[in-house]
């Protein structure tokens, strides 16, 4: 059966970018701590990369998210959703309008301007009933996923590091109920997945 899960690197003072971020620096400054973990050499850190891209069969980000990974310092060959892996997922973006044009054009982008309901329906039905639907951000986007319980599984990578200001995760919403289901600890990040039971 198809899980969304919302998968984020998160610092302890819990933001998901540093302060400033923008196109030319998408995950503000010092924001690169975040994803220390997803470059690592860990092999804990490289199998929960590998299991994640592999269960991804679609992925839902927010627009503007996808301006910082189309953008001209974002996604490449060698950066990006399961660069190094095998196969990528279809992608749905979240947005009022569509842009003009796409520097990504070998990814599998779909514009869906009916709100985020209506992407993760989408989703859901491009991932297919053996794979995953996963929510990778930004944070507003899986805050709001949050908030109209459209998450079952939240997946956080909680990095070693307090950035003091950036794009928090949680913003306020109602309260949601979690029951953790794994921790692991490597050099790099602590990763902790819960079940969002309401």
């Amino acid at each position: 059966m198809t899980r969304i899960i919302a998968d984020i690197s998160v610092s302890l003072d819990g933001f998901v970018t540093g302060p400033d971020p923008g196109p030319d620096n998408g995950l503000g400054v010092g924001g690169e701590a975040l994803h220390t973990w997803a470059f690592s050499e860990d092999p804990d850190d490289r199998r929960i990369l590998r299991e994640a891209t592999a269960r991804s069969g679609a992925v839902v980000l927010g627009r503007h998210l996808f301006d910082i990974v189309d953008g001209p310092h974002g996604w490449d060959d060698e950066t990006g959703y399961g660069a190094g892996e095998v196969g990528r997922p279809a992608f749905l973006v979240v947005t009022s309008a569509p842009p003009e044009s796409v520097r990504l054009t070998d990814f599998d982008w779909t514009f869906v301007t009916t709100g985020l309901p209506d992407a993760v329906a989408a989703a859901r039905r491009r991932a297919g009933e053996d794979r995953d639907v996963v929510l990778m951000g930004g944070g507003a986007t899986i805050g709001s996923a949050l908030d109209a319980g459209l998450v079952d599984v939240l997946s956080l990578h909680l990095a070693p590091v307090v950035l003091g200001a950036g794009t928090p995760l949680f913003t306020g919403g109602p309260p949601r109920t979690l029951a953790q289901r794994s921790v692991t600890t490597t050099s790099t990040v602590t990763h902790l997945t819960y079940d969002v039971l309401g």
